[in-house]
């Protein structure tokens, strides 16, 4: 379908990436993390039947994370203003996402691809809200960096601001699932829990039983 997917992510290299989860995760292990988390991400968009796939990306992807994707630099400034970048740079209905869903699956924007692949869509705009406040995915019909660009970013209300802004500009706006972020370790252990048996998942065990028996060799050493 007439459709780009844009995915906006980092480089996954230690103390650059998913800080918040160290501790209790040393900057490797999070970096680790976060690299199956966009490794997965990319892998569910490569399944999605669309025209164009960008990894908008600050640093350098993997050779495998970039296959079947065009790789384009993030733009300088805040969130807002490289989410507007990607905006102004399409040439045709656009869906963002980020790398920190790895629960993502085709399954949650299938209502937005059911809507857009006919001509008598019903939404102008989609909004995937994300369970700390913000969004994990937005979708534009017609894509303007101005329905982006200013809207407060990594707070609470970032998702009902997004949300404002679009329906301020007269658009209608569908709703994807609420999907978690992977913020804290807190969040890694629970999107795990929601797709067992996945790389990501193993990982994340792993990680737990490490974590663990580093807190009991402390506590004993006390």
């Amino acid at each position: 379908m007439d459709l780009i997917v844009a995915v906006i992510a980092k480089e996954c290299l230690p103390g650059r990436v998913k800080t918040r989860l160290s501790p209790p995760l040393t900057p490797g292990q999070a970096a680790s993390l976060a690299q199956l988390s966009l490794s997965r991400t990319l892998e569910t968009v490569r399944l999605l039947p669309v025209r164009n796939r960008l990894l908008v990306m600050d640093g350098t992807p993997a050779a495998a994370d970039a296959e079947y994707f065009t790789v384009v630099p993030q733009s300088s400034g805040g969130l807002d203003e490289r989410l507007a970048a990607i905006c102004d740079a399409a040439t045709g209905p656009l869906l963002i996402v980020g790398m920190d869903t790895p629960q993502f699956s085709a399954d949650d924007v299938a209502p937005l691809l059911q809507d857009w692949s006919t001509q008598a869509n019903v939404h102008d705009a989609w909004l995937g809200p994300a369970t700390d406040g913000g969004f994990w995915a937005l979708a534009l019909r017609r894509p303007v960096g101005e329905l982006v660009r200013g809207v407060p970013m990594s707070t609470e209300r970032t998702g009902a601001s997004q949300f404002a802004r679009l329906s301020a500009a007269g658009l209608s706006v569908g709703m994807l699932p609420e999907l978690r972020d992977m913020d804290h370790f807190s969040d890694a252990l629970e999107i795990a829990a929601r797709i067992p048996g996945s790389g990501f998942a193993r990982a994340v065990e792993e990680a737990a039983l490490q974590v663990r028996g580093s807190s009991r060799a402390a506590g004993a050493a006390r």
